[in-house]
């Protein structure tokens, strides 16, 4: 891992020595096989579902800032998908939290208990960490979770689970790998949807994974040449090109989410407000402790479905669409989907890059 701060990091990773005459980050790669002579085994690249270049120099980006080697993957679900193909056999256990992405949740429910996996939900906040992990063999954590922002401790979950004999996976998904390093905290996989913050830009659907021991991201990249749940190399190259902004995107958006919250705490049309960064929030003591940034996204409950309908209707700089992370300004109610605990009224808020005067102003008066 680079000795430089993540402002610098992320304008360097993954980009190699400079070399006169060409780009400062070299073009995509195009190719499904590549030429080769002799033994195919003696060259760098054969074919596009092995490897590519682009992905190369994206996944050494993400290992640097990371901490372990990465993959990356097609979206943030095939991430997940791969860690759970990879960990889990049938007669295994599955530590889930019961308020974790509801897809997460989905895929578990719908494909691995149907091959004999056991699932043993639990509830972020509160887990015992002991009565969690024991007999796991794996504990999938999210953390701050989607949408309900409770944060848990990832060391005293990875001490736990690596004293069972379990494995532990985060999905950093909304902290992003600038806000929290789940490996250095003692995260066997890192795993997150780079379709919203670390890319940003609301035009990319990736995902990936980053291991602590290089023997794992063997068998992922195993896994994913077998099933072929591989990113397209533009889509590759420009979240490669994206990530240098990451830095200087999330100080704008955590700085935006921050004031938000603050105003929604004292307005009196917000029935509660969830962001770890507030000082009164419950979370925000662990959060101070484990991470370095608290995110762009805010939670927010409205008296009900009507209240939150109007406040979509009133504002003219919040764009009501699903995902998070990007650099507009995005919310939406998050109940119309079904499957988060969460009431008719709450609101999943994405702080983006806008002036935070502007951005303050449009939500007072879309609140009333």
């Amino acid at each position: 891992m680079s000795e430089h701060r993540a402002g610098t990091r992320v304008l360097q990773a993954g980009r190699g020595a400079a070399d006169p005459g060409a780009p400062f980050l070299p073009g995509p790669t195009f190719a499904a096989p590549f030429h080769f002579a002799g033994d195919a085994r003696d060259v760098g690249y054969t074919y596009g579902r092995y490897h590519n270049p682009t992905w190369t120099a994206f996944e050494r980006a993400l290992g640097d800032l990371e901490g372990g080697p990465a993959l990356v993957f097609a979206s943030g679900m095939a991430a997940v998908s791969a860690v759970f193909a990879i960990a889990l056999k049938p007669g295994d256990v599955l530590a889930i939290p019961d308020d974790c992405y509801y897809a997460t949740r989905a895929l578990a429910d719908d494909r691995l208990r149907g091959i004999g996996i056991e699932l043993r939900p639990f509830a972020t906040s509160s887990a015992d960490w002991n009565r969690v992990t024991d007999g796991a063999s794996l504990v999938w954590l999210e953390t701050p979770t989607n949408p309900g922002l409770d944060v848990c401790d990832i060391a005293a979950a990875a001490a736990a689970a690596h004293a069972a004999g379990a494995l532990i996976a985060v999905d950093n998904t909304t902290a992003t790998v600038l806000g929290q390093n789940p490996l250095a905290l003692g995260a066997d996989f890192s795993v997150a949807s780079d379709t919203k913050a670390l890319t940003g830009h609301a035009d990319l659907v990736l995902g990936h994974v980053a291991c602590a021991d290089d023997a794992w991201a063997v068998r992922l990249r195993a896994y994913r040449t077998q099933t072929g749940a591989i990113a397209g190399p533009m889509e590759v190259w420009l979240a490669h090109r994206s990530l240098a902004t990451l830095d200087v995107r999330l100080e704008r958006q955590c700085g935006n989410a921050l004031a938000i919250a603050a105003l929604l705490q004292q307005h009196p049309a917000v029935a509660g407000v969830r962001y770890p960064g507030l000082p009164s929030d419950a979370a925000n003591a662990l959060a101070v402790r484990q991470m370095q940034r608290f995110g762009p996204v805010v939670g927010f409950r409205l008296a009900d479905r009507a209240h939150a309908d109007r406040f979509f209707a009133r504002a003219r700089l919040v764009i009501e669409a699903t995902s998070f992370g990007g650099v507009h300004t995005s919310a939406e109610r998050r109940a119309r989907w079904g499957g988060d605990q969460v009431s008719e009224g709450f609101v999943r808020l994405s702080a983006g890059c806008e002036d935070p005067a502007d951005l303050l102003e449009d939500i007072a008066q879309a609140l009333g």
